[in-house]
């Protein structure tokens, strides 16, 4: 059919076809999908994209769906700098689930990759490692303090007066956004703002330091104050309703890929950056049932920003395994993927017969052939089966949604660098899906 006549077959999870590298042409914000969160075909051919887009096509930066604070841990390896010898120490930053998502095997693999491809660079032309969300209240405050007192003491001192307000509702965040939703003199709002002006009035001072290491701390310490700022807004918002906190959590993301993309500018390298996340901040909210639901996400705000500078490629599966749970906050658990709905995108994929492929959504007769909304498939850190077409399916328009796809028709799940018994062990009966 039309559709296997345009695919592009892959013969490995890490073949890159000079297909993708064309539909990426001169792009300076390249974001690339994953379907879910714990599937090993994603991460790997994520990566291999990525190595080629720095080794040919200059990028200079991989901004990830992750803590800044956490990220930038591995950011300070990958540039030869940081206290820590090994990718798996560099990634243990990341303790908060879910622990799989950063700290797995083919994440180890990229981050080793990186810093070798590094070292035979100039200092000031290494490649970054970045992260982009905005739930690192905490330790974004922490990180603010700390570049603080080794460059400003008394400005320290000014910062933790205002970020004192945080201190009286414990560790976790959420609890700080339910009383200040609903008492207002709780709120740490004035506090964050002044914090983030204040270093941002610094700026020309901090940046002269020490040359570019300096600068890049400095983005660093900016971009933590940004963050606080407005994580504050993002959880006192998200006991109002969920369409105002994503749209806060997208918007956050999408403004700090801007702002690498002007750091880099600014220190005279290529502004050209690699997003990494999950289809459903890639994809163009636009195409999807978020826009009926009043949602944005980072894929409609890169784009209508930098538009022709902006590449999006998603990733779908139509069966295999992954690695997810059940609930927030539980252990790593190995599941398996129920075959893809009938009629849904996976499916149309599926029925190609090809076990892995690109597909340029840009041609015309592909874009026509896909041109209705079909149902797809999300799975994030929770994968709940039983209720799959209520939990993890949405209605999309692919041309629009994406400008290329990756299709793996069986994929396996990542693997943990922890890994827990519930991992190791699939607990599916024989008769899944119909058993479960």
């Amino acid at each position: 059919n039309l559709i296997s006549k345009n695919a592009v077959s892959l013969t490995g999870p890490a073949d890159v076809p000079r297909e993708i590298l064309e539909l990426v042409g001169d792009a300076r914000f390249v974001l690339i999908g994953e379907a879910s969160h714990g599937t090993h075909e994603f991460y790997k051919f994520r990566a291999a994209i990525t190595k080629r887009l720095i080794d040919e096509k200059n990028f200079s930066a991989v901004a990830v769906e992750a803590d800044f604070p956490d990220a930038y841990r591995v950011n300070r390896y990958v540039r030869g700098s940081g206290g820590d010898e090994s990718a798996d120490d560099a990634l243990r930053g990341f303790q908060r689930y879910p622990l799989w998502m950063w700290r797995n095997a083919d994440v180890v693999d990229f981050v080793d990759w990186l810093r070798e491809n590094n070292e035979d660079r100039e200092a000031s032309r290494r490649v970054g490692f970045y992260g982009i969300d905005l739930y690192s209240l905490h330790s974004s405050v922490a990180a603010v303090l700390e570049y603080l007192d080794k460059t400003d003491p008394q400005a320290a001192g000014r910062a933790r007066y205002r970020y004192s307000c945080f201190e009286g509702f414990g560790e976790d965040p959420q609890h700080y956004g339910y009383a200040a939703s609903f008492d207002l003199k709780k709120s740490c709002e004035d506090g964050a703002i002044r914090q983030l002006i204040d270093i941002k009035q610094r700026a020309a001072d901090y940046m002269n330091r020490d040359g570019f290491v300096a600068r890049d701390e400095y983005f660093f310490a900016e971009q933590n104050a940004r963050l606080v700022k407005n994580a504050e807004e993002y959880y006192r918002e998200m006991f109002r309703g969920r369409v105002s906190s994503w749209n806060l959590r997208d918007a956050h993301m999408a403004e700090t890929v801007a702002a690498l993309g002007a750091h880099l500018e600014t220190q005279q390298m290529p502004p050209k950056v690699v997003v990494w996340a999950h289809n459903s901040h890639i994809g163009d909210a636009r195409a999807t049932d978020m826009a009926e639901q009043g949602e944005w996400n980072v894929g409609q705000l890169v784009r209508e920003r930098f538009r022709d500078s902006t590449v999006n490629i998603g990733f779908t599966t139509y069966s295999g395994t992954v690695t997810a749970t059940s609930d927030w906050d539980e252990p790593a658990q190995l599941k398996r993927v129920r075959p893809a709905l009938d009629g849904s995108i996976e499916d149309i994929l599926h029925r190609t017969t090809l076990p892995r492929f690109f597909l340029d959504l840009r041609k015309d007769d592909v874009a026509a052939a896909l041109a209705r909304p079909r149902l797809e498939r999300a799975i994030g850190v929770i994968y709940r089966p039983d209720t799959e077409r209520q939990s993890h399916y949405f209605r999309a328009t692919l041309p629009s949604q994406f400008d290329g796809i990756v299709h793996f028709d069986e994929s396996s799940a990542v693997e943990p660098l922890d890994r827990v018994a519930s991992w190791v062990h699939d607990d599916a009966p024989e008769t899944f899906p119909s058993g479960v």
